[in-house]
């Protein structure tokens, strides 16, 4: 399981952020972004839908979150 206990990331960070599209994103507009944060924390974002916000995590929880995708039990 995935947990996310870090305190949230000042959204400042999240405006500033270079976002790219997954190259794991579906055909079906099932679209996600993903941006390397300068706090060293991952986001993953909506893109159809911005307003709902990021998903963050720390260096540990990004490279479990990947696996996970990677190995389809996501």
């Amino acid at each position: 399981m995935i947990e996310e206990s870090a305190p949230r990331v000042p959204e400042t960070e999240l405006e500033r952020a270079r976002w790219h599209k997954s190259t794991y994103s579906g055909s079906n507009n099932g679209c996600v972004e993903h941006a390397s944060l300068a706090s060293g924390r991952h986001a993953v974002r909506d893109t159809k839908d911005r307003s709902l916000g990021a998903h963050t995590f720390g260096p540990e929880q990004w490279q479990a979150f990947v696996a996970a995708v990677r190995d389809g039990s996501l």
